[in-house]
Parts: structure tokens; sequence; C-alpha cells
């Protein structure tokens, strides 16, 4: 008895990882995404749209959620991030969100460097291992175990807009985003525009 309760529960286990990681119904649901991020995820600078490729599927999902929820875009401020608010909500249910994660998640990590004229590069990695590597990784990976994503790969604009978003309470302020309240916190640690701009072209060369 004890043997057909394990294997009834370890094929509903499977049953249901299966189910959660639809790939072929998310890269249908990715089609809608495609215009803004690009096929391959890669982000698209000019339409103010990160790269998706090569961030967890937990990153992901939570980020569509926090967006759905209003946790996230739903500051005035937040042009961007009220525009894929929108897109979010097109996501039905928890399926949906799954199956599309779960696709991008797949996709080979973007690789977009930028130019870094006039930055200070041995200053960013000495700023960025200080202030942020302990939870982003040594090469701005990302960190799965401390839910912090990677952010090599993602264009300088970008990377400007959230850090000032979270500066300023734009982002990270809502009382259901306790890791952004934590990245908010986090943001006083570089206060001074020169040290944010080498880590920024640190991160532009990972």
């Amino acid at each position: 008895m004890t043997r057909i309760f394990v294997t009834l529960l370890l094929s509903f286990c499977t049953t249901a990882w299966v189910q959660a990681a639809d790939t072929v119904a998310g890269k249908a649901l990715y089609n809608t995404c495609v215009a803004c991020h690009g096929a391959a995820g890669q982000g698209v600078a000019a339409l103010n749209s990160p790269a998706l490729a090569g961030q967890e599927e937990a990153y992901l999902a939570r980020q569509l959620n926090n967006f759905k929820a209003g946790i996230r875009g739903s500051a005035a401020e937040d042009v961007t991030g009220m525009q894929m608010r929108a897109m979010a909500t097109t996501l039905n249910d928890d399926k949906a969100v799954a199956d599309v994660t779960a696709y991008i998640a797949g996709l080979p990590a973007a690789g977009a460097s930028f130019d870094t004229p006039g930055a200070n590069l041995r200053n960013g990695e000495n700023q960025y291992n200080a202030a942020c590597g302990a939870c982003h990784g040594g090469a701005a990976q990302g960190n799965a175990n401390l839910n912090a994503p990677r952010l090599a790969g993602l264009d300088k604009a970008y990377l400007e807009r959230q850090f000032s978003n979270f500066e300023s309470g734009v982002r990270g302020s809502h009382p259901d985003d306790r890791l952004g309240r934590q990245m908010k916190m986090m943001t006083s640690m570089l206060n001074n525009e020169k040290d944010l701009a080498d880590v920024i072209a640190f991160i532009g060369i990972r």
C-alpha cells in the first residue's frame, strides 16, 4: 500500500511539474512579447524593453505577478512599467505565467554589452563588489538562492532607470514587495553619480 501511495504521489508531482513547464504553450504565449523583447529575449533598448533571456524562471514569474497585482508598474512616474503591467494582464492565470516563464528561462542568456567611454572600470568593479556582488554575483550573473536577478546582458538605460526607480521609491515601495524594499535600501550604498556610472559600465562588460 505504501509503495502504491508513493508511486501515485510521484506520478502526480511529475504531472504537475510537466504542466507547470509547458514550454510549447509558453512559446506561443511569448509571441506577444517578441515585438518588444526580441525573438531571442535579447531585449530592444530603443523600445525600453530589457533582455529577459538568462533570467531565472522564478524571478520572471515574480515580476509578471507583481505587474499583474499592481505591486510593480502602478506608479504614475513609471511609464514603461505601466505599459508592461498592461501586457502582463493578458496572461489569464498562473498556468499561463508558468508556461511563458519556463520558455523564456530556457533561452540562451543575452550578452548585450555596451560602450563605456570615460568609465573607470576598476572603480566600477570595486564599487560593484562592495554594494552588489554579494547578491547579484561577482560577474553579475544573478543568484537564484538570494532571489537576485541577472544584471549582465541588460542595457545601460534599463539599469540606470531601474536604479533610479528604486532610489526614488517608484519601485520597491509597495508593502507587498519585500524583495523590492531590500533593493531600495541597497541603493543608498551608491549615492555618488560617478560611482554608479562606473558600476553600470562594469556590468556592461560582463
